[in-house]
C-alpha cells in the first residue's frame, strides 16, 4: 500500500498484519479520491476507524490542512504514527487511541469541525448510522462536509437524515458511498 498523489506520492506505508483491519486498496483510494476531486485547498479530515492512517494521509498529501487520525487498536495506532513519521510533517496530523463514540465526545467538547469525514468501521451498518448522526447532533461538520462510507457488498445502509447521497461506487466487493451533509 503506497500514497498514490500529491506531496508524499509513492511512499509505502506500514499496513497492519492482522485479518481484523481491512486496507483500503490502492485501486478503491484512487478511485475515490478521483471522485472527490484530486487536489484540495485546505480543510479538515478526520478518519474515525484509521487502520493504517492511509486515507487521511492520502487527503493531506493532496492538499487539506490537517488529518485527525483515529482507531482503538493500538497497534494500529502504532503504525499510524509509524506512517505519519513519513511524511516529515508530523504538525499535519493529530492521531488518538480510542473508541469512535469517545472520540466524537471528545471533538465536539473542544469545538472541533470537520470538512472531509471516512468511515470504515467493523459491524459497518449500525456504526456508520450512528456516527453520522453523532457529528450532525455535536456540531462536527463544517457546512457542506462530506462522509464516505466504505462498506463491504452485503450492507445496504438506510437514508440518514441530514445527509444526501452523491455517490455510490461499486468496485469488486467494496462499496464506497459518499454523503454530502445537508
Amino acid at each position: 500500500m503506497r500514497i498514490i498523489s500529491g506531496k508524499y506520492a509513492k511512499r509505502n506505508l506500514f499496513t497492519l498484519k492482522s485479518r481484523k483491519t481491512r486496507p483500503t486498496s490502492d485501486k478503491v483510494k484512487e478511485s475515490l479520491f478521483n471522485s472527490l476531486g484530486q487536489f484540495f485547498n485546505g480543510g479538515e479530515v478526520l478518519d474515525l476507524y484509521a487502520g493504517s492512517g492511509a486515507l487521511g494521509i492520502e487527503a493531506v498529501s493532496r492538499g487539506y490542512s490537517h488529518a485527525t487520525l483515529v482507531d482503538i487498536n493500538y497497534a494500529a495506532v502504532e503504525i499510524i504514527k509509524k506512517n505519519v513519521a513519513l511524511t516529515k510533517e508530523e504538525d499535519k496530523f493529530s492521531v488518538f487511541k480510542m473508541p469512535s463514540k469517545v472520540a466524537l465526545k471528545k471533538f465536539a467538547e473542544s469545538g472541533k469541525k470537520f470538512d472531509l469525514v471516512f468511515l470504515d468501521p467493523p459491524y459497518a451498518k449500525q456504526k456508520m448510522k450512528s456516527d453520522m448522526i453523532e457529528m450532525l447532533n455535536n456540531n462536527l461538520l463544517n457546512e457542506r462536509a462530506i462522509v464516505v462510507a466504505e462498506t463491504d457488498d452485503q450492507t445496504i445502509l438506510p437514508e440518514i437524515a441530514g445527509f444526501t447521497l452523491i455517490k455510490d461506487h461499486h468496485l469488486g466487493k467494496t462499496i464506497v458511498r459518499i454523503y454530502r451533509k445537508d
